[in-house]
């Protein structure tokens, strides 16, 4: 299982690369991943299930540490220019497992589409149970998104929500037990996966 982007664009983020300079970057986080596949198939390895990046700018940690002002926010209130590059990530990635397909004849690849499951989840948070869908269950500072730089979930002086069942971010980078428990259920469904092929497949 391939489950990655996340790092390779929050940290290009996090040295203050404009949104430009970091979608330069996305064809070489790309290439590293052909070349990883490509050394893992010449080992053997012949089903991969590859999972694409989330919504980078609904987190409550970038949407706190980002100045910006409400131009820079989609309708959800999520960051618009971190949740693109995230998106362009993707379509390389999803191009990506073509092309493997079309070369590792004799091999699987499923493509999972993590960040509409995600997105999803924000967009429609109320629909799922969950009625802070920016804001971090573990951190500090309140409203609107519970996270503060220096006081993250577990440093001192943090502050763990009582009802963690509504909540879509655990620390503000992490996803909750509740949310995850969503997500894995549309992965499963596989109506997010191409090909459309089970878990179980993996497990033979």
């Amino acid at each position: 299982m391939i489950d990655i982007g996340q790092n390779d664009l929050a940290d290009s983020f996090a040295k203050n690369l404009s949104y430009t300079e970091v979608v330069k970057m996305i064809p070489s986080f790309v290439t590293e991943i052909r070349n990883a596949i490509q050394v893992i198939y010449s080992q053997g390895g012949r089903k991969f299930w590859v999972h694409n990046t989330g919504p980078l700018g609904c987190l409550p940690q970038k949407l706190t540490l980002v100045q910006k002002v409400s131009s820079d926010l989609d309708p959800h209130g999520c960051l618009a220019n971190f949740n693109s590059a995230a998106k362009l990530f993707n379509e390389g990635l999803r191009h990506l497992s073509q092309e493997l397909r079309s070369e590792m004849k004799d091999a699987t690849i499923v493509y999972v589409d993590i960040y509409a499951i995600k997105y999803d989840l924000i967009a429609n948070s109320s629909s799922y149970g969950f009625s802070n869908p920016l804001m971090a269950c573990c951190g500090y500072g309140g409203p609107p998104y519970n996270y503060r730089k220096g006081v993250t979930c577990g440093q001192h002086d943090y502050q763990v929500c009582s009802e963690g069942s509504e909540f879509i971010s655990w620390d503000g980078v992490h996803y909750t037990e509740a949310a995850n428990r969503v997500i894995a259920s549309k992965i499963l469904s596989m109506d997010y996966s191409t090909p459309r092929i089970g878990f179980d497949f993996f497990c033979h």
